[in-house]
């Protein structure tokens, strides 16, 4: 099989990354945490497959992920915790945003607001 038509595999599950909204790359790139230019040369993988990341993600469609020992939200300080969770949860809710659309999207219109005016200045 080429190597376009394996679509995004995951490089810590090895399955395929088949949505958006289970994208860790998208998540990242949309927050502002990836920068355009290496989004195409960048590993995939799913959002529970980082779930460093995931923990921060607070919305109903999205299964609450727990990290323990160190890095997990009961051990961060509280304030940082309150600013990830609020920036990863609005970059997962732009994810749905994006899934649910039915217009061919360009993607460098994917990005938060903030994120899109900080990649032009």
């Amino acid at each position: 099989m080429a190597k376009c038509d394996q679509g995004y595999l995951c490089e810590v599950c090895g399955q395929d990354v088949s949505a958006i909204v289970d994208s860790d790359l998208y998540l990242r790139y949309v927050i502002g945490e990836l920068d355009p230019e290496v989004l195409h040369t960048t590993p995939e993988r799913h959002l529970r497959c980082n779930p460093v990341l995931a923990q921060f993600i607070d919305h109903p469609d999205f299964d609450r992920v727990v990290v323990p020992g160190e890095m997990g939200l009961a051990n961060l300080d509280p304030d940082f915790v309150a600013e990830r969770v609020a920036l990863i949860t609005r970059g997962y809710e732009r994810l749905l945003e994006i899934a649910a659309s039915d217009e061919d999207r360009d993607v460098t219109a994917y990005p938060l607001p903030e994120v899109i005016d900080r990649y032009r200045h």
